[in-house]
């Protein structure tokens, strides 16, 4: 019986993708073989010697202590594009938001008083206040071509808008995906130069931290958009509240409020929407359901931040699973412990990332306690699982 801990609410979608014949699931338990969560904040938590994974229900991991994860030789897996459609809309909904003055708008119509004929004169009095403009032939610059931002640059292909992007590190996959009349910027400078409005899909490290800061933002078009659903912390709140005093800015429109942000009149604050659907929160539940329960039951990696991606289809015998540090012959050490016990490998599978590697086996024979402890003791191993039953 696997034993998962939840420490935010998950989607029933998703935990429903754990068999309850073979997993327990609750928000307290005790010797959980794995962790899931949502937004709950795990840096200096004490992570029970029992785990042997992490899954987050969302795209970001900044609530992880990742690096540390990963010198205990546990994996931390996410869910990539589950919440793509969600967010492409918010950025959509976003852009509308600013493009029309619809926030200051409704503000306006919130404070009219008086009978429905004054009111009516108010409007019509009031409503040239709100003039806004129109999206199509306007450009949009996409920072970050990933699941969602190849969406929402797709997205704006479609409503009329202009579209450039920039990825330095676009993966294959993301460029198939990406309409071919999406122009390519040469940096980051370059298309802020170019932009009426800019939205970002990146996450936040120490490359994008404050990203975008006063010198950039004399860099946009006079009047331009800033749109931030992404991560707090990549645009400098106030070298942006600055410019939108000045006129450099026409509007902020961000999922993160502050004190700084949450009163101004050209800035629009939402409660960090960005994946807040039904659809998107059941989509990341079964996303990282799925990927835990692979690792626990075969040891294979999908969407892990910090371990290899490794799968083998299991064609028989007994799976053995070995993560370790990412130096010589540890393979080599592996593959004599076995045959010393008169194990013989079936079928083999070695993936390394940075300094992490994992190998799979199968292998002929049940492997007893007296080898899992003979691989353990070898010196980088950071776990070794005997895997359930022959297949």
């Amino acid at each position: 019986m696997y034993k998962i801990l939840t420490l935010n609410n998950i989607s029933v979608a998703g935990l429903d993708r754990l068999p309850r014949d073979t997993y327990e699931v609750a928000s307290e338990i005790t010797h959980p073989d794995a962790i899931l969560l949502r937004s709950h904040k795990m840096h200096g938590m004490e992570i029970p010697e029992t785990v042997k994974a992490i899954g987050r229900a969302g795209a970001g991991v900044n609530n992880i202590p990742v690096a540390e994860m990963t010198g205990l030789g546990i994996p931390v897996f996410n869910a990539p594009g589950a919440n793509a459609n969600a967010v492409k809309e918010l950025v959509l909904a976003g852009a509308l938001l600013a493009a029309r003055n619809l926030g200051p708008a409704w503000r306006f119509t919130t404070g009219l008083s008086g009978d429905d004929g004054v009111i009516s004169k108010q409007v019509e009095s009031g409503k040239k206040n709100f003039v806004g403009f129109e999206l199509p032939g306007r450009t949009m610059g996409v920072i970050g071509l990933g699941a969602i931002g190849v969406k929402v640059a797709n997205a704006c292909r479609a409503l009329g808008m202009n579209v450039i992007g920039y990825d330095p590190t676009i993966t294959v996959q993301s460029a198939w995906k990406l309409a071919s009349e999406v122009e390519q910027a040469l940096s980051v400078d370059d298309l802020l130069s170019k932009s009426d409005f800019v939205t970002f899909h990146v996450p936040l490290t120490d490359a994008t931290a404050n990203m975008i800061n006063a010198e950039r933002l004399r860099l946009m078009k006079p009047g331009s958009v800033l749109l931030n659903f992404a991560r707090n912390g990549i645009v400098d709140d106030e070298a942006t509240v600055a410019a939108l005093d000045s006129g450099q800015l026409y509007a902020y429109v961000c999922d993160f409020p502050s004190n700084l942000l949450k009163d101004h009149p050209r800035v629009i604050t939402l409660p960090h929407l960005g994946a807040s659907t039904k659809e998107a929160e059941d989509n990341c539940a079964i996303m990282v359901a799925e990927e835990v329960r692979d690792y626990l039951e075969n040891g294979n990696i999908t969407n892990s931040v910090n371990f290899p991606s490794i799968n083998l289809p299991r064609n028989g015998g007994f799976r053995i699973a070995v993560v370790n540090s990412n130096v010589p012959n540890m393979v080599g050490q592996i593959s004599t412990d076995l045959a010393n016990e008169g194990l013989n490998i079936l079928d083999m599978l070695n993936k390394s990332r940075d300094d992490i590697a994992v190998t799979l086996l199968d292998v002929d024979k049940q492997p007893n306690a007296e080898l899992l402890q003979t691989l353990a003791s070898i010196d980088g191993v950071l776990s070794v699982r005997s895997l359930s039953g022959e297949e």
